[in-house]
């Protein structure tokens, strides 16, 4: 690999590095609002993600001019592939916990009764910071990091992450039965908390995504 190009790619890799640390701050912020019972918190995750679609572009502009400066053979071909689309992954996730911090201000103030979730909504948060700091654990040392050991870890908080949404939806069914009045809010709390595991599932994706980066094939044999 040539010296600029290398150069070139380890700059991408740390900007994207940049933007999975953002995430995770944001994550790490709504959860602490949440367990603490800080809801003027949540918006400091909004915060913490603002312009981060401006800043994904610009790593996405970077891409293609590596494209068109030093024409990647293919490995490094698939590499810059993933990077385009892991950027895009990574500011939907930043739009869902925007969204998830917002929402959940308004339910933490609202009439609804969320102690008896509390155990398992933060859970649901840990599993989903678990998943994204593997994917940034990995990223920053990408040359040495095991990809496939790496993405059965995410793999396997995914799956956790499945199974802790599910009995939320459990509990907040039997919320409704007791307070039907409230029933279109807890609708919309389990809608909400909905934003946590599509951020896990997309870590998932991103997890893909580096997995072809490293060993070819087509993109969707590793999903």
């Amino acid at each position: 690999m040539l010296p600029r190009y290398e150069s070139k790619i380890n700059d991408l890799r740390g900007m994207i590095s940049g933007l999975l640390e953002r995430i995770i701050r944001a994550n790490e912020i709504t959860l602490d609002a949440y367990s603490g019972h800080r809801g003027e918190h949540f918006l400091d995750a909004v915060s913490e993600l603002k312009g981060i679609e401006s800043d994904a572009n610009l790593i996405d502009n970077e891409v293609i001019k590596t494209f068109a400066l030093f024409g990647p053979e293919a490995k490094e071909l698939r590499l810059l592939v993933a990077y385009l689309k892991m950027t895009n992954e990574i500011v939907r996730i930043g739009d869902g916990i925007k969204k998830y911090a917002r929402r959940m201000k308004e339910h933490c103030e609202s009439e609804c009764d969320l102690k008896p979730l509390d155990a398992t909504i933060v859970q649901l948060h840990k599993s989903t910071i678990n998943a994204l700091q593997y994917i940034l654990e990995c990223f920053k040392q990408l040359q040495e990091c095991d990809v496939e050991e790496f993405f059965r870890k995410v793999m396997v908080e995914e799956s956790k992450n499945d199974d802790l949404f599910a009995i939320i939806e459990k509990d907040i069914l039997a919320q409704i039965i007791e307070a039907t009045e409230l029933s279109s809010e807890y609708v919309r709390v389990l809608g909400t908390l909905r934003k946590l595991e599509r951020s896990c599932d997309r870590s998932v994706n991103i997890a893909n995504l580096m997995l072809f980066a490293q060993k070819g094939g087509l993109m969707h044999v590793y999903s």
